[in-house]
């Protein structure tokens, strides 16, 4: 299935609390889980790859210090919100194909949720190979496929309104096997892969909904590519795919998970 031809990156060059309110919601329950799956503990200088406005960011801050942390990101407003939110941490404007920081420079090296955003994912793969110590951790997760009912309501409801669309976008990470392939392709050894689970909560559907109005992601960039009527439509079509709630609900979502270590 195929979602509409996007600019992914000009779909992350938005208000830092759009993205807050459309996926910086899980990331209070991904983040912990990824960095403990990850192994990150004190004394550790980490990397996050594709740092958005800084919700991995803080709980790798929470663990190792500010001062053992770097970030990056493409988005100028997702990196100014990253620093604002964690002071001490170098954070740099950039694309994780191309790391702005010297060969061996950190003992573990993380993505969130971004590799299937990249241009080119295996340069990308091997940029946290290069940066990253020998024995050092190499980490990334993606939403599964199957286990984000955030974008599978959307997507599902805006196929069945487009007869140009054939439903959720399929990204580089979203299926199982996707990110370990990708680490070991890069040359990781000891490569182990598995699932991460996390939860957000919503007021109703408004909640739900205003993100994309907003342009947040492939999904708000299609939702600005359509006029008012298409909207509500899609609006509704969600609305009766999520059940139509009438109060605050919750969505629990699945991500993979992979883990590889830089050889020596």
């Amino acid at each position: 299935m195929t979602s509409p031809t996007t600019d992914v990156c000009k779909a992350f060059v938005v208000p830092a609390d759009g993205y807050d309110r459309l996926m910086g919601r899980y990331l209070p329950t991904l983040a912990p889980a990824f960095a403990d799956r990850a192994g990150i503990k004190p004394n550790m200088r980490v990397l996050d790859v594709g740092c958005g406005p800084g919700g991995l960011t803080c709980e790798l801050v929470a663990r190792v210090g500010a001062g053992a942390v770097a970030a990056i990101d493409p988005s100028p407003p997702f990196v100014a919100a990253c620093q604002e939110r964690n002071p001490g941490v170098d954070v740099r404007h950039g694309s994780g194909e191309q790391l702005p920081f010297d060969d061996n420079s950190f003992d573990a090296t993380v993505s969130s949720l971004v590799v299937g955003f990249m241009s080119d994912p295996d340069a990308g793969a091997r940029e946290m190979v290069r940066v990253t110590k020998p024995g050092g951790i190499l980490a990334a997760c993606f939403w599964a496929n199957t286990g984000m009912p955030l974008l599978q309501t959307f997507w599902a409801a805006a196929a069945s309104l487009d007869p140009n669309l054939s439903g959720q976008m399929q990204l580089l990470g979203s299926h199982e096997g996707d990110l370990a392939a990708l680490l070991k392709g890069a040359g990781a050894a000891d490569v182990e892969q598995g699932e991460l689970l996390a939860s957000a909560q919503y007021d109703g559907l408004d909640d739900w909904w205003s993100p994309f109005e907003l342009g947040v992601g492939p999904g708000g960039a299609y939702v600005q590519s359509l006029d008012q009527p298409q909207r509500a439509a899609l609006r509704a079509a969600s609305n009766d795919r999520l059940g139509k709630p009438a109060g605050p609900f919750t969505l629990e979502a699945r991500a993979w998970f992979a883990k590889g270590i830089v050889p020596s």
